[in-house]
Order: C-alpha cells, then structure tokens, then sequence
C-alpha cells in the first residue's frame, strides 16, 4: 500500500525531492567550506568560497541550458544532476509535446490543404483584414492568383467589383452573389464567404457560366414563346367576345360553349402576361428607380380593382395603413405585388370571409401584410409556395383562375428591393403574408390616412 502525503502542520505540502536534496548539497557545501575555515583558521573566507563555488555550479548550468535552447542542435538535453537535471528533464518533456502538436496541426494543415486543393471550387482563405493567406491551384485557374506575388494582398484588390466589395463587408448574410471572372468577363462565378476560426474566412468561388447560359435560354424561350401567343391570344379572346355578343340563333345554340372557350381564352391570356412579367424581372439586373412611390394609395386603387371579387363573395376587406408612408421604387412593380396577395387571399377565402391589409414601419423597415381567414395551409407547402406554377391543391387552384405565378412574382419583386416575403399561416384559420421592407427604401409623403373599416 502506498503511503499517504503527509502535511506539516502549517497545512503547507513538503518540498519537492529535487529541492530537497537541493537544500542538502547546500548544506553540506556551507558546513564543509565552514569546518575547513575553522580548521585554518578563515572561516568567513571559506563560507564565501563555497557560495562562490555553489553560484558558478549554477552559471554554468544555466549557460548549458541557454546553449541548448537558443542552438536547438540535439534533441536530447545535456545531461546534469541535482535541480538542474529536473529543469532539463521538465523542458525536454514540455518540448517533446509541442513538437507533437505540431506534428498532429501539420498533418491536419496538410489534410486541409490537400482536400482543398482536391476541389474543383476556387478556395482562397483571407485574413482580418481580408488579405489573402493561401489558395489553391483552382483559384490560380479560375482567378489567376500568383503565389509568389498575391499572398498578403486584399482580394478586394485583385477582384475589383463594386458588388464583391459590398458582399465582403456584409459578410455571411447574404448567401451568395455572382460576379463577372476578373481576367475573362464572358465567365461568371458564383461567391460564397464562409467565417471559420478567430477572424479567418473561406472565399470559395465556382464558375457557374454554364448553368447561367442554360437558365438565361429557358429564360428567352419562355418570354418568346409568351410574346408569340399573345397576339393570338387576344385575336382568338376578341372573336368569342364578338360571337358572344351576336345575337342570333346559331350563337345562342353554342353560347355555353362559346363562354367556356372565352373563359380559357381569358386564362390564357393572364398566363401569357404574368409569365411575361416574370421573365422581365428575371432579366433585368438593374436597380429599381427611386422614384417616390405613395403606397397608401397604392392600396387604395388595388382594394377598387378588387372589390367586385369581394362583392362577388360577400367578403370584408380592411386597411390600415400609416398616412405618410411610402417607398422608393417603381410604382408599377409595387402594384403587380401587392395586388397578388390581395388577390390571393381573396381567391382562397371562403365566402364571407376576411381580409385585413395593413402597412406601417418600425425600427426594421417597412411592412406590408395581408391576412385573410380562408383554409390555411400547411406547413410542409410554405417552403415551395414562390415556386413557378406550384400549387398547394390543383384543382381548387385552377378553379379560382389563378396561373400558379403570382407568388413568384412577389418574391422577385421583393428581391429588387432588398425586400423579404413571410408567410405564417395555420390549417382553418387562415395566413399572414407579409413582405419586408429595408429602412433605405423609407419614404415620406404627404396623403391622408388610408383606414377603411371592414
């Protein structure tokens, strides 16, 4: 059984063995150097000689030690006894385990390093201040980086883009951007930061020019195609409107008919034009104007345009909307959205339902919602809601003339302006769309209160 540490009674624990015998060499120098001086007669010279003595033993471990430090020639430390050889010992321990560490961050940095330089994405780690640390051969390939001349540079400066600099400073909050490839304009990339470590960040570009190419020609086939019909379109509506109007028995035998092809006539019609407002907004990168739009009413003219629906339904529509708030943007790009949610709500409301629209600010932004007490909808279908022609029930849908695109075209007008669409709904009780405003896109005008009671 091992014996148990023993405390002296100031509660103090003893002195380590290598102080210990320490204390005794010492002892047993000053007691010999004091017995000899005795002896001849100067003990006083001798006490002083053995100190002399014990401090030069001192000095020169103290050198061996500082040589071996500062050289770093051996491994091993030099050999020594008494306090010294523990020093030696608990050094040489100390740096046994930082040239392990080392080993292991090297290998992880070598692992790192290899399976970045395996990507086929651009990887490039910045610093605090966004200089550039390291990179790998796609970077060299995609942006041109030099390793001999780049590394400590700002990327800012090698990849000089007004956008890729506002995305910097914003860091991770907006997802991605794409920019045109600083060496060949024809290429685009897609840019990603990502933070890691204390004030590190990855910047990690793909070429993405390809699948640009492929949605730019689905784009053009689709507002080509859009362009083609509509003239047939509106001849084809224009001579069922005319036969409907004919009073004659040959129109009166086909008039159920003849409203049945009006009335997909029409579908069609509004298909045509929403696809090709959408495919406007999908191709213009341009910022919206800043002209001063006058939103309350903005909502006034969409509740008149609206209202036989809700007549039709016997359904309640209100507004509160704050009297001097307004926007900057375009007029007509603000209706086509707000107008849609109105409209939406109203589609898929039951019959004497309600519609409350309002808008305010706050220290956010600007706010914009329309709640409604229709059917709900369930969680699962909110994330895929804005998709093209996506539909949470077919049938009903189409029953109510919807074309499956007005949501879509919220959300890229929406994202023209920095904006953001939430939708919280619950199953029977109804849904809350509300579309986010950034405070520099706050206007003031001068129009009275719109608030119209239900």
């Amino acid at each position: 059984m091992a014996p148990a540490t023993v405390f002296h009674l100031t509660g103090k624990l003893p002195l380590p063995r290598p102080w210990s015998a320490e204390f005794v060499r010492l002892g047993a120098i000053l007691v010999g150097a004091w017995l000899i001086g005795v002896i001849l007669d100067r003990p006083g010279v001798f006490l002083f000689l053995g100190l002399l003595t014990y401090l030069l033993w001192h000095l020169h471990h103290l050198y061996r030690l500082e040589k071996w430090l500062r050289e770093g020639r051996t491994y091993y430390p030099p050999e020594a006894n008494g306090i010294w050889g523990e020093v030696f010992h608990l050094l040489y321990g100390k740096r046994r385990r930082e040239r392990a560490r080392k080993r292991r961050l090297a290998a992880i940095l070598g692992q790192f390093k290899e399976a970045t330089s395996a990507m086929p994405d651009a990887t490039v780690v910045l610093g605090p201040g966004d200089e550039i640390q390291w990179f790998n051969d796609a970077a060299r390939q995609l942006i041109k980086l030099h390793a001999g001349q780049d590394v400590g540079q700002r990327i800012d400066n090698l990849i000089r883009d007004p956008e890729f600099g506002n995305f910097l400073e914003r860091g991770n909050e907006s997802g991605y951007i794409l920019i045109p490839a600083p060496k060949d304009p024809a290429m685009t990339l897609s840019v990603r930061v990502v933070p890691y470590g204390r004030d590190l960040r990855l910047l990690i570009l793909r070429d993405v020019s390809q699948q640009q190419r492929l949605e730019q020609m689905r784009r053009d086939f689709v507002a080509n195609v859009s362009h083609e019909l509509r003239t047939p379109l509106t001849v084809v509506s224009g001579f069922l409107e005319t036969m409907i109007d004919a009073d004659d028995e040959c129109t009166r035998e086909w008039n159920r008919s003849l409203v049945l092809m009006q009335q997909q006539a029409s579908r069609m019609q509004h298909l045509v034009e929403d696809l090709l407002l959408l495919s406007r907004l999908e191709t213009d990168s341009s910022r919206p104007p800043d002209e001063p739009v006058a939103v309350p009413t903005l909502i006034a003219t969409i509740c008149e345009d609206v209202e036989h629906l809700a007549v039709q339904k016997d359904q309640q529509v209100s507004v509160d909307a704050e009297a001097d708030l307004g926007l900057y943007g375009a007029e007509r790009e603000l209706h086509s959205a707000f107008a849609n949610l109105v409209t939406n709500a109203i589609r898929y409301t039951p019959a004497e339902g309600r519609i409350h629209i309002r808008w305010w600010s706050d220290k956010e932004g600007a706010h914009y919602s329309v709640s409604d007490t229709g059917v709900g909808i369930e969680a699962v279908h909110i994330p895929r809601l804005t998709e093209r022609f996506y539909r949470v029930d077919v049938g009903r849908s189409r029953d109510s003339g919807g074309t499956g695109l007005g949501l879509a075209i919220v959300k890229h007008v929406l994202n023209r302006y920095e904006a953001r669409l939430r939708i919280d709904s619950v199953p029977g009780r109804g849904s809350t769309f509300t579309c986010d405003f950034p405070l520099s896109r706050i206007c003031r005008t001068r129009i009275d209160s719109v608030r119209r009671p239900g």
